[in-house]
């Protein structure tokens, strides 16, 4: 009998959910919120604010640390390559929120985090779409059906962690910052947005499921950025945008006050253990 209560308090726990969007700024967001209903519901129904990135504004860094827990100086992950060699998970020596879940016997999912190239995949196979750097609009496109449907696959598994992220947004924004087309990418992920958190019913379930919905950084202005990231010109055109280090969050259910992104971490480890 106490074996049974023990696993329908597990049960009750629901589902954390962390949705992970590549780029996404208020910059963006906030003026266009008239076109964007969901964001719009999702600001109404929970928490929201700013994140100021106290590191720099690096996707390989700021991942990394969102989800070990750790300061840049600490984790040592700074790039996607060094010397010229594609730094791999097993290169990063530290646990991951779900190695550590996992190890405790939790169900955990973890799907197209970008904090290495290709995206890294926890307890899913999942082939990201070009090398997890979508170059056009059909690889885009491409990369918000298929992060979307499995997504929604692993949402109807019920685990105790998932995370699952969407990069489009940054590679879109460094060639189109400041054009319309920005804007209308802005609204084919915000239907997305709507599929995976409000028709499936996601938040329907009392305070039991958490959400949160986090940038790596924001965006600007090439030449406005703090820290330039790339340079202006590659391979595949002129840059037009840049990182920022404004970050955008909103969160539901979740208790634990995130200032920066390493307490994703610690938000999550509260939760859950």
């Amino acid at each position: 009998m106490v074996q049974h209560d023990i696993h329908t308090m597990q049960r009750n726990k629901g589902t954390f959910f962390v949705l992970g969007i590549d780029a996404a700024t208020w910059t963006v967001i906030t003026p266009n919120l008239s076109k964007l209903r969901n964001f719009k519901r999702l600001i109404e129904i929970g928490k929201s604010k700013t994140i100021t990135l106290k590191e720099k504004p690096i996707s390989a860094s700021v991942w990394c640390g969102m989800f070990c827990g750790k300061t840049p100086e600490e984790h040592r992950h700074g790039s996607y390559a060094v010397n010229g060699e594609i730094v791999k998970r097993e290169d990063i020596k530290v646990d991951f929120i779900w190695d550590v879940l996992a190890r405790e016997g939790k169900k955990v999912k973890a799907l197209n985090v970008p904090f290495v190239v290709p995206p890294y995949s926890f307890g899913v196979n999942f082939k990201p779409v070009g090398f997890g750097l979508p170059t056009d609009e059909r690889e885009w496109q491409e990369e918000l059906e298929r992060v979307t449907e499995r997504t929604k696959e692993l949402l109807m598994e019920k685990p105790d962690l998932l995370i699952s992220v969407y990069t489009l947004l940054d590679r879109i924004q460094h060639f189109h910052w400041g054009e319309d087309y920005v804007v209308e990418w802005y609204k084919r992920m915000d239907e997305k947005i709507g599929e995976l958190i409000f028709d499936t019913g996601f938040l329907e379930e009392g305070e039991r499921n958490k959400l949160i919905v986090i940038s790596d950084h924001g965006f600007c202005s090439f030449g406005e950025a703090k820290v330039q990231t790339l340079p202006e010109h590659t391979k595949e055109g002129r840059l037009k945008g840049d990182h920022h280090e404004n970050a955008f969050l909103v969160t539901v259910n979740v208790d634990y006050e995130i200032e920066r992104p390493q307490d994703v971490f610690f938000a999550i480890k509260e939760e859950i253990e």
